[in-house]
């Protein structure tokens, strides 16, 4: 816990200088589905706004296949599509879409009431160029923590009831950092919310993510309210 607060609030300040400041909002979607004991399915749609919610910038559509060595340990082999409408003057098309190829491992554990999740991920992507440019190839190491505290010590799981959730998410660029902003340093989201789980496989949230990106000659700092639902099968 104590390193999952030291990030959240470092991280963002690292890429202070010359920044840009933005107000956005995100929908997300996201699913598991057990088939048996070792194999499942994962899924997750996010849709994201542009700065000033004039729009929508982002959509993420994220499916995947998971194998499960135990309750606590699983990795997750998956594909991600995504369009990006960008608003600059200038450009014949400011419809860019990205494929990506991306492999995780989950480690779950809890710490007396709370649940915490660890999560290493890597991507592969493949970006479309821009205005006629050349298409580019990177490869993307993230570590995301999370923390999910029911306000109500449950007797047994935690199936029902108000929950509190904290989490950070940083990102490397490890190949081809020069294509995209130069750096090894690519962002950071700091998150936190308040949600509420119905049963055993629905959770609804909301809350706020301060999103802290380097750029190449400067930095943007998104304030991003979110809305999320969790599903469990």
């Amino acid at each position: 816990m104590k390193i999952l607060i030291l990030l959240t609030c470092l991280f963002p300040v690292a890429v202070s200088a010359q920044t840009v400041t933005q107000q956005t909002g995100w929908g997300m979607f996201m699913n598991n589905t057990r088939i048996n004991e070792k194999w499942g399915a994962y899924f997750d749609v996010q849709v994201r706004s542009q700065d000033e919610w004039d729009g929508v910038r982002s959509v993420l559509i994220r499916p995947g296949i998971q194998y499960f060595f135990n309750k606590n340990h699983n990795v997750i082999v998956g594909y991600l599509f995504t369009p990006t409408f960008h608003q600059m003057d200038g450009f014949k098309d400011n419809l860019q879409t990205e494929h990506r190829i991306w492999e995780q491992y989950i480690f779950t554990h809890a710490i007396r009431t709370a649940g915490i999740t660890h999560r290493a991920r890597l991507e592969q992507r493949f970006i479309e160029g821009l205005n006629g440019g050349p298409d580019i190839f990177s490869q993307r190491l993230r570590y995301f923590v999370r923390a999910l505290v029911p306000f109500e010590k449950p007797n047994g799981p935690f199936t029902q009831g108000f929950f509190g959730a904290i989490q950070n998410e940083f990102f490397l660029n490890v190949q081809n950092k020069d294509r995209l902003n130069g750096k090894v340093f690519d962002q950071n989201r700091a998150y936190g919310a308040l949600g509420y789980r119905f049963s055993k496989a629905v959770d609804l949230e909301a809350g706020y993510m301060n999103q802290a990106v380097k750029g190449r000659s400067g930095n943007t700092v998104n304030n991003i309210v979110q809305l999320a639902v969790y599903t469990r099968f």
